[in-house]
């Protein structure tokens, strides 16, 4: 899949519908290296280019992790809808305005999957679903594939979408009016998903679902992934690179099964109270380097992972399988708080990767603070993204491609500082919180 833009509003702090754009605006940029390399090349039928990376700066509680929560929502939706009745209740419109508290939220995706355009998108609230399309363009003309309106499917293409009449046929040439496929609650194109004949529908929520999102820090679901990940030696392989590269200083890692009774009396009491005596437990060892006096290298030392490196060094490992898989099959990845407990050169390396001539197809969206990768030499304006909130508490999105007169060899980290693009915090005057009431 190839991302063009995301659309939602309604959604927590962002009352209007705002739209996060990937697609490679005709700009300029001071080296020229950087259009090439920062661009996915467009092959398809519009010739459209993507971008590899897009960075999204703001403010604390400006909106920036609500953008990565909308991705969350909708996927997991076009997930679960059919087996989860309650998973609409992860909706949370915008609550600051009469006119928004009691309206639908909206999502919407553009994408290309084996060089076709697709237009996905619905409303709905933490209740019900309230309305769902899909256009599809294989050709020159955009063709609406369905449309539905609450449980009624109002418009259907039978030639281009035959799957989409024959579950139609299916659920609606009943004498029964409920259906337990198609509730009020459940996606269509999700409900399609589930039957067999319906390749297309199973084909995109593939596609669209395929997207990693990688949001909060310490996701036990996350550090067992990369543990499971060093079984396959390639993937083994990338992951002591990348934290060898990482100046991290680790020769190896393994996992181990060990039981209570075989752990060390020097782990913490707390570590060890957590293994069943009946079971076996995986435990990730890391291996280092030791010296003798002379600095001659004596054997490799052994350690508990979890105990003894780094938060950082933690959140590396568990990125690092993701940030493989994306690169390895040209998949999206999504980063909340990219920069968190990461040295600013190492979120800059990383970056460098996916902006880079060898990566082909690999898109990555992350939130950050840090300000030294806002640098014309390494991003574009149209991959620099700011969320910014108005006096009405509602968030925005925007790029600095919208700005005007931004010259190529413009310093964007400076600029940002100095406030010429908003999306920066107006902060008081914090000496006065020395004054403490006697």
């Amino acid at each position: 899949m190839k991302l063009q833009e995301f659309s939602f509003g309604n959604f927590r702090s962002f009352k209007d519908i705002n739209t996060l754009n990937l697609s490679a605006a005709k700009i300029k940029s001071k080296f020229e290296n950087i259009d090439n390399d920062n661009v996915i090349q467009g092959k398809n039928i519009e010739k459209i280019s993507f971008l590899k990376s897009k960075a999204i700066y703001g403010a604390n509680a400006s909106g920036k992790s609500n953008v990565i929560k909308a991705f969350v929502s909708f996927f997991r939706i076009i997930r679960n809808s059919v087996k989860d009745d309650k998973v609409l209740s992860m909706i949370d419109s915008f609550r600051l305005s009469t006119e928004t508290e009691n309206e639908p939220s909206f999502f919407q995706i553009i994408f290309w999957d084996n060089n076709v355009k697709y237009r996905y998108g619905f409303e709905l609230d933490n209740e019900s679903i309230y309305s769902e399309w899909l256009y599809g363009k294989p050709g020159e003309r955009e063709l609406c594939y369905f449309i539905r309106d609450g449980k009624e499917i109002i418009e259907l293409d039978k030639t281009n979408f035959s799957e989409g009449d024959k579950l139609k046929t299916l659920l609606f040439d009943e004498s029964t009016e409920e259906n337990e496929i198609f509730r009020h609650n459940s996606l269509f194109l999700s409900t399609l998903a589930t039957f067999g004949f319906a390749k297309l529908s199973k084909q995109l929520i593939e596609s669209m679902t395929s997207t990693y999102i990688i949001s909060g820090l310490g996701h036990q679901g996350m550090y067992q992934y990369a543990g499971e990940s060093l079984k396959d030696d390639n993937k083994k392989k990338y992951i002591l690179d990348f934290l060898k590269y990482g100046d991290i200083g680790i020769e190896d890692l393994n996992a181990i099964e060990i039981s209570s009774d075989d752990l060390p009396d020097d782990l913490e009491h707390d570590i060890k109270k957590d293994f069943d005596k009946s079971k076996k437990r995986k435990l990730l060892i890391s291996s280092r380097k030791k010296f003798d006096k002379n600095k001659k290298f004596v054997e490799d030392e052994q350690f508990s992972f979890g105990l003894h490196e780094s938060e950082g060094t933690q959140k590396l490992f568990e990125l690092s399988p993701f940030i493989y898989q994306a690169l390895k099959e040209q998949k999206t990845i999504i980063i909340d708080e990219f920069d968190a407990r990461f040295h600013p050169l190492l979120t800059k390396k990383i970056l460098e990767l996916f902006n880079s001539k060898d990566n082909i197809g690999a898109q990555l969206i992350f939130t950050t603070h840090d300000t030294n990768l806002l640098s014309s030499d390494l991003l574009r304006r149209d991959q620099i993204e700011f969320t910014e909130k108005d006096k009405y508490g509602a968030s925005h999105l925007y790029s600095l491609v919208q700005f005007k007169g931004i010259r190529n060899n413009a310093t964007f980290e400076k600029d940002y500082i100095q406030g010429k693009y908003g999306a920066i915090p107006f902060l008081g005057n914090f000496k006065k919180i020395l004054n403490f009431a006697e």
